[in-house]
């Protein structure tokens, strides 16, 4: 693990010890020797990670895996000069891949593996928050918003923060099977079957210049969200043609109004099965759709998961079924006490 200023402790720490859990399921299982021996290394003498919490460190000797964790980022920083205060380690990072060892970055710890010149005609990815920013400074990077793993030409890269257990369990799966990762996966109570970061993904969040021409648009798609959509209707609200319409929205965001509405919908409709007891086709019809079949193919293909698995996932501790119902009676008249939402 590669330790510098500023980095998340809790993701070096994260990694090692399910690593660490993984090396005593192998021996408590009798499958053979502990597979793993984590350092944290540093071109430095000293590291202190986020918080001012130092690390004790040592100098990079033979490995197997160089693993660089995240860092503490605000849209808002100054992401260059951060990366500048960071040359050695960028400079070991790109020796290191150099000669042909396998380098992984969790978080926007891809960052430094584009300034060392890895990320160049691979795929990859990163927090999705800064998916964006990563590909604006690496263009030749194929960067994806949604993958939570990626893996290409020795170089892996994952999502934001608590991906560091994906990549851990990943790795424990490959060297240890899928049994010894089952186990500790249950132990840890880490998810060990995440796919995408897509659910996760709120665009509210991602701040983009403003463009007067969409910005009506969108205002305009966002007051009819439960309307059924129709381009020629959206095109004479604002006097264009259907044509004008479409080119003048791609050129100012990149994509249709349709696909605006769509991610849209689909955001209200997470929202709604978060908060809500509506039943599916009460949510599906509060967003502007009839047919089932189209619902759920367009919900999972904006988040990687059906609307029931997403009820089930992130349905708020507060709006479990049966919240505001009175406690039901034990024999004798006693009332039951629930035990409160974790």
């Amino acid at each position: 693990m590669l330790a510098y200023h500023d980095c998340f402790g809790s993701e070096i720490f994260g990694f090692v010890d399910l690593l660490t859990m993984a090396n005593q399921v192998s021996r408590a299982a009798g499958v053979g020797a502990p597979r793993f021996e984590v350092s944290l290394v540093s071109p430095r003498r000293r590291v202190t990670a986020s918080g001012d919490i130092p690390l004790g460190v040592g100098t990079m000797g033979s490995v197997d895996l160089l693993v660089v964790p995240g860092f503490e980022l605000a849209p808002s920083q100054d992401l260059d000069t951060r990366l500048e205060r960071l040359s050695r380690e960028i400079d070991l990072i790109r020796t290191t891949a150099n000669q042909g060892i396998p380098v992984a970055s969790i978080c926007v710890g891809a960052f430094l593996l584009g300034e060392a010149g890895l990320l160049d005609d691979r795929a990859v990815t990163t927090a999705w928050l800064f998916a964006a920013a990563l590909a604006a400074r690496y263009p030749a990077a194929r960067v994806d918003s949604q993958a939570l793993l990626l893996h290409d030409e020795g170089i892996t890269t994952t999502a934001a923060f608590s991906a560091t257990s994906d990549l851990a369990m990943e790795l424990i799966r490959e060297q240890c099977g899928d049994e010894v990762a089952r186990v500790t996966a249950r132990v840890t109570l880490v998810h060990d079957a995440r796919t995408s970061q897509a659910p996760y993904i709120d665009d509210t969040i991602i701040t983009a210049p403003a463009e007067r021409f969409s910005d009506e648009v969108k205002r305009w798609l966002d007051q009819r969200t439960e309307n059924t959509y129709r381009l020629a209707e959206l095109a004479t609200a604002f006097h264009v043609s259907t044509r004008t319409m479409l080119r003048r929205f791609r050129a100012e965001t990149g994509e249709t109004p349709l696909g605006y509405l769509q991610r849209v919908r689909v955001r209200k409709a997470k929202a709604l099965l978060e908060t809500t007891d509506l039943r599916l086709s009460e949510v599906m019809s509060a967003v502007g759709y009839l047919d089932p079949g189209t619902f759920r193919r367009l919900f999972t293909e904006h988040t990687g998961i059906t609307p029931a698995d997403y009820r089930r996932q992130f349905r708020r501790a507060n709006q479990q079924p049966g919240a505001g119902r009175p406690p039901p009676r034990l024999a004798g008249g006693a009332t039951a006490r629930r035990a409160p939402a974790p």
